[in-house]
């Protein structure tokens, strides 16, 4: 049977799936719940997609970055539950690399896995577009998203100095990789 597929701005297949419907190689994502799917993010998401980002960051991404991030061809996916966006993730891909540019759950439904889903679906993705290094930044300050890429096999490789703005100036981030 067949999947829906798209091309991303580097002529790599993309594979939608989608629990709802019988079509799916649920060995090929992450293990999703009944009513829970993973697609790719459409305009029409961009305002539930921006209440997220406002509620989970002090400094949010403007509509214009999100915007601009699909109009290249970065990989853009939704997590929905029952048709309700609960997160979203950016990921570009290059030659031999991917990076995560954001991975987001809204802070209401935080700690259910749904970041952990997310996560693996990317790396599903990477791995079909030949890809064999995730890269990542994360605020030295976020504690669960730190544990979350150790658990996934992320290793510390650098950080980057005055990376993030922060209520009192600036903030460290801490690159992760993984090889996939």
């Amino acid at each position: 049977m067949g999947r829906p597929a798209t091309r991303d701005a580097f002529g790599e297949k993309q594979i939608s799936h989608n629990n709802t419907n019988n079509d799916i190689d649920l060995t090929m994502s992450a293990v999703l719940k009944t009513n829970e799917s993973i697609r790719l993010m459409r305009h029409d998401d961009l305002a539930a997609v921006i209440a997220i980002e406002t509620r989970a960051y002090v400094f949010p991404w403007s509509k214009g970055i999100f915007h601009d991030c699909m109009r290249v061809g970065y990989s853009c996916w939704i997590y929905e539950q029952q048709g309700i966006i609960q997160a979203y993730a950016i990921m570009s891909v290059g030659v031999g690399e991917c990076h995560v540019l954001n991975l987001c759950v809204d802070p209401e439904i935080q700690r259910q896995g749904i970041g952990r889903r997310l996560l693996q679906y990317l790396q599903t993705q990477a791995t079909a577009c030949n890809v064999d290094t995730v890269l990542l930044e994360v605020r030295t300050s976020n504690h669960a998203a730190i544990a979350l890429y150790k658990s996934e096999g992320f290793n510390e490789v650098g950080k980057r100095k005055d990376y993030y703005p922060a209520t009192q100036g600036r903030e460290d981030a801490i690159i992760f990789a993984k090889a996939i």
